[in-house]
């Protein structure tokens, strides 16, 4: 099973350095010296890492037989792909890969149907759930752990319990004008 595991971006000093932004719990596993990575597009790679280290808050990796930095902007916004074992599973108790999330059915701790998840949304200050309702409709759910209090992989399902709006039109909305 394949894992997109960083994204590219750009070229960092002229001897091949690139900046990525990492889209793993695990850097240190799959983004370590030696990995073998596949590509999207699949015609850059694969690719091996040669170096990684971390400058300012970000982490630097370079390539095997990416040497300059003209060399390296060819690869900005290639996706990094890192190929598990499908039984494997995150180390931490709370953790979950796309794949173990995809297609679960989302109810609400009521027992209402939502929908089901198609998509996870990888957002810089948090991750959402995609969900395709029974109508065909979709609708956005932040996978916090105030809203989704309980993943189920046995009973293949997420427990959500969503604020006023999120799923329906029950919205209060308050407005200091209202008082006068």
């Amino acid at each position: 099973m394949q894992l997109v595991v960083a994204r590219i971006g750009r070229a960092h000093g002229i001897k091949g350095d690139v900046t990525v932004e990492v889209r793993t719990d695990e850097p240190e596993l799959r983004l370590a010296p030696g990995a073998v990575l596949a590509t999207d597009p699949a015609s850059v790679g694969p690719l091996t890492i040669a170096t990684g280290r971390v400058h300012s808050g970000n982490l630097l990796l370079r390539f095997d037989g990416v040497n300059d930095r003209t060399a390296a902007e060819a690869l900005r916004n290639t996706l990094l792909i890192a190929e598990i074992d499908p039984d494997e599973l995150p180390e931490g108790e709370d953790e979950y890969y796309d794949h173990q999330l995809m297609d679960l059915d989302v109810v609400t701790k009521d027992g209402v149907e939502v929908g089901r998840i198609t998509e996870i949304s990888h957002l810089p200050s948090q991750d959402l759930f995609v969900v395709e309702r029974p109508d065909g409709t979709e609708v956005m759910i932040p996978f916090v752990e105030a809203i989704v209090t309980e993943i189920d992989l046995e009973e293949q399902r997420a427990i959500i319990d969503p604020p006023p709006g999120l799923i329906d039109d029950r919205a209060e909305i308050a407005s200091s004008r209202d008082e006068a």
